[in-house]
């Protein structure tokens, strides 16, 4: 499961309202290979999932994630943090044995 933390859910729902996407739209959520740690995280919004994504729905922000990256997020909870040592979502990943300084690539 892909949880959704309640300063995450604020975030998506202000950008989905600011960039006017679609009600009913999701975010997918995955993983490729790059970064200094081996595989980034990356995000988008859709407005509908693919024939083998895994849905979830937690704090009432729907996701999808393919097969493949799940197996590297199972657990995972969206994070966003506003503060002054920076800015953006962040990926609470059990999973990761090793992560970036900057937190957007991570290794298992």
């Amino acid at each position: 499961m892909i949880k959704v933390s309640e300063e995450a859910k604020t975030e998506v729902s202000r950008l989905m309202a600011e960039d006017k996407i679609p009600a009913g739209s999701i975010i997918r959520v995955g993983v490729e290979g790059g970064g200094c740690s081996g595989l980034t995280y990356k995000m988008d919004f859709a407005e509908a999932a693919e024939a083998d994504d895994k849905i979830f729905e937690d704090q009432g922000i729907k996701i999808a994630v393919d097969k493949k990256s799940f197996l590297y997020l199972a657990g995972t909870t969206l994070e966003y943090s506003g503060g002054l040592n920076g800015k953006g979502f962040e990926f609470n990943n059990p999973n990761a044995s090793r992560t970036c300084g900057c937190g957007e690539s991570f290794s298992i």
